[in-house]
């Protein structure tokens, strides 16, 4: 057998300017139950990322799926998701102690500047902005956020916004917390009575689109979602526009590159590549 040593000291797979991370197993530090279907999942991984970017993160014998990042210092790391298909209804079931392959940090992340930033979250997109509300509060910029469920059993983060001195609206479909009605439409009202350098939004897409429809005069970043196979844009499988890949240009798209991209808040596509519409 010809033994080529030099292969299992590789650490980076480079290809076409394409960077493969190399995979770490690491033990879940902690499991938070933020509410009845959505969990939050810490573990031990150093470095540096933005807040926006997301890792790749692998479930032993189910499947591996990307996961943006909603907690984040130099050494813990934490995702926080909802329980909707097979991998992450297993993700669900895990518990302290147990493991996890994790690669990244991929994609690019949310840019925080200006003076007064508003962030708009729905459902468990609420989630990947809290490091970006974190990072705008140690820069000193204001800002403003409005936490959008379909009902009060399906809101998470409020008390963890506060720690930011954010100030915090919640709107619900039902009515039975805060303001009735879309996170949108609020968002729109609040756009009309206050002064905002930027609109930093994840959420879903139809959301998101009537958002950047009232916001073009501004500073405008969405965080888009799209199935993902690889996370380092080789695949394609995550493509948007003309050639943009969500993985590699996104998951965070200004305004000037959103207006491109025709299938923003019209379809979406699935593993076999066939159009789904919001």
């Amino acid at each position: 057998m010809d033994e080529k040593p030099w292969l299992f000291k590789i650490r980076r797979f480079n290809w076409s300017g394409y960077t493969m991370t190399k995979m770490i197993v690491t033990k879940i530090l902690e499991v938070i139950h933020e509410t009845e279907d959505i969990n939050t999942i810490k573990f031990e991984y150093p470095g540096k990322m933005q807040p926006g970017q997301f890792f790749m993160i692998w479930i032993p014998g189910v499947d591996e799926i990307p996961m943006s990042v909603s907690y984040l210092n130099d050494k813990i790391k934490g995702f926080t998701f909802k329980k909707i298909g097979e991998a992450t209804n297993a993700l669900f079931n895990y518990k302290k102690d147990m493991k996890i392959g994790v690669r990244g940090p991929y994609g690019n992340g949310f840019k925080i500047d200006g003076e007064n930033i508003l962030f708009v979250g729905g459902g468990a997109g609420i989630g990947m902005l809290l490091p970006a509300v974190e990072e705008a509060h140690r820069k000193n910029i204001r800002s403003s956020f409005i936490l959008g469920a379909r009902s009060d059993k399906e809101i998470f983060f409020e008390s963890r916004l506060k720690n930011y001195n954010t100030k915090v609206t919640i709107t619900t479909d039902d009515g039975s917390k805060g303001y009735k009605g879309y996170a949108s439409d609020l968002a729109k009202k609040i756009l009309n009575q206050e002064k905002f350098t930027s609109v930093l939004t994840c959420g879903p897409e139809m959301m998101m689109k009537s958002l950047y429809d009232f916001s073009k005069k501004i500073n405008f970043q969405a965080s888009l979602e799209r199935y993902m196979k690889c996370g380092v844009g080789l695949c394609s499988q995550c493509c948007i526009g003309e050639g943009l890949r969500v993985c590699v240009e996104g998951p965070v798209f200004d305004g000037t590159t959103l207006k491109k991209i025709e299938d923003f808040g019209l379809y979406k596509r699935d593993a076999s590549g066939a159009k789904i519409e919001f």
